[in-house]
């Protein structure tokens, strides 16, 4: 948006003169206390208003944290759980204050002059996220936002009323939007348990009832399955081979559709050809099982099999989404961080095999049924994505001045901004500033024009 298009009463303003960042009052002493509301970043949601979510922790426990008090923004300022949109407002806790994770900006509004909703939302916005980002500092991986960097973002500034107008629309709308998203998450889960189903019934010979051949062995997976065990290093001369990592595989799909390319290479990885099982042996990717139409390589978290002629690949790939393979693999995953499971463990999966004529008519019955499924998911998947954008599309709207109509009679933002003045005069009465107001004509750059 052009910023001549905000309304005549509308200001930019920094954050920093809307809001605080509370601090741990002086001459606190937790050991005064027995216990103490905690809150790790496991405990802080995605974009979520209000959470009820913390731990109750002895005080003798705590080496450090981020003290805040009920009613706070609890905003996450590290990688990756910024960008995931990490925060959150607790109003009720059953001690006087709380700890955060020492990862968290404890923010409240200034009283008065600003609205903490209307803060939390405007942190939402994406280019305002995006724009905060680019503002970290420290290493790959472990960005943080500085509370200054946070203070100096520009933030549209309307008078206080509109504000609670803007709040109020926002979560009429977003109420209504989240009944919509939750319906299609519902549908989704519906979906994944319909997916189940077929494949139990399928592999308990209910789709081939009609006609099944009594010609069924109780096998072993290793009795008709290959591990293969050709790799390939980084110097082999393969730069020009596909490459795929689990990033690539969907969980729940049965054809490997995306892949990148050899120069992501930085150590030994499995080869794979045209007809072989991809499968994701790694907690929580269980579910990610793919036959590869490509040649390639791939990494070393992925088994790759080969089926012998007892068995159809695309038989196995179903096998390996069932339920029954997939509890298999769970239990038999082991490691604290990061649990694999192992080609030992797998082979001892034990099932009924039919025959190949048997096991053509299975895959043919299932790829009816779930190519039905697959529509749906993607009619699902589209209509979540349009969801999101007009989430992002209110909150455009909404800190542009477009969302809610302007009330002449409102108390005038000049008013407001003198608010700030003399709170700040009683504050720190040596430190003299001025707060800067865009003049109408000054060409000011909101992170969402």
């Amino acid at each position: 948006m052009n910023p001549m298009d905000l309304p005549l009463n509308w200001r930019i303003v920094r954050f920093g003169e809307v809001a605080t960042f509370t601090k741990k009052p002086k001459g606190l002493r937790y050991s005064e206390y027995d216990e103490v509301s905690f809150v790790r970043m496991n405990l802080i949601p995605i974009a979520k208003l209000y959470s009820k979510a913390f731990n109750l922790k002895s005080t003798d426990e705590l080496s450090s944290g981020t003290y805040f008090e009920p009613g706070d923004i609890l905003l996450a300022k590290i990688t990756p759980s910024f960008e995931n949109g990490k925060q959150c407002i607790i109003r009720e806790l059953p001690t006087p204050f709380g700890i955060a994770t020492t990862e968290v900006i404890p923010i409240r509004e200034v009283e008065g002059v600003s609205d903490k909703i209307y803060l939390f939302y405007y942190l939402l916005v994406p280019d305002v996220r995006a724009l905060l980002t680019g503002k970290m500092k420290g290493t790959t991986g472990r960005l943080r936002l500085g509370a200054e960097a946070l203070a100096d973002l520009e933030t549209p500034l309307p008078p206080l009323a509109e504000q609670h107008r803007i709040v109020a629309k926002l979560e009429v709308l977003f109420t209504q939007l989240d009944a919509a998203v939750d319906n299609l998450k519902e549908a989704q889960a519906q979906l994944q348990r319909y997916r189940q189903s077929i494949l139990k019934a399928a592999f308990e010979g209910e789709l081939t009832k009609e006609w099944r051949e009594a010609d069924r062995e109780v096998v072993q997976l290793r009795d008709i399955v290959n591990l293969r065990r050709e790799t390939v290093q980084p110097d082999d001369g393969n730069k020009e081979l596909n490459f795929v990592g689990l990033k690539y595989i969907d969980s729940g799909v049965s054809i490997l559709k995306r892949w990148g390319d050899a120069s992501e290479v930085k150590s030994a990885k499995a080869r794979f050809y045209p007809n072989d099982v991809l499968y994701g042996r790694l907690n929580p990717h269980l579910d990610k099982a793919v036959i590869a139409e490509i040649e390639g390589i791939c990494s070393t978290d992925i088994l790759v099999f080969t089926a012998n002629s007892k068995m159809i690949p695309r038989f196995l790939v179903y096998l390996l989404h069932s339920y029954p393979f997939r509890s298999h693999a769970m239990a038999t995953a082991s490691g604290i961080t990061l649990p694999r499971t192992s080609w030992n463990a797998l082979g001892e999966f034990t099932f009924t095999l039919p025959s190949l004529t048997e096991q053509e008519q299975i895959v043919s019955e299932l790829e009816r049924h779930l190519s039905v499924a697959d529509q749906i998911e993607a009619t699902l998947d589209a209509e979540l994505k349009s969801a999101e954008r007009l989430r992002q599309s209110i909150l455009k709207h909404a800190f542009s001045g477009k969302l809610v109509p302007q009330d002449p009679n409102d108390e005038p933002v000049n008013v407001l901004l003198e608010k700030i003045q003399e709170e700040k005069g009683h504050q720190q009465p040596k430190r003299k500033k001025t707060t800067k107001i865009a003049s109408p004509t000054k060409q000011l750059s909101l992170p969402f024009n």
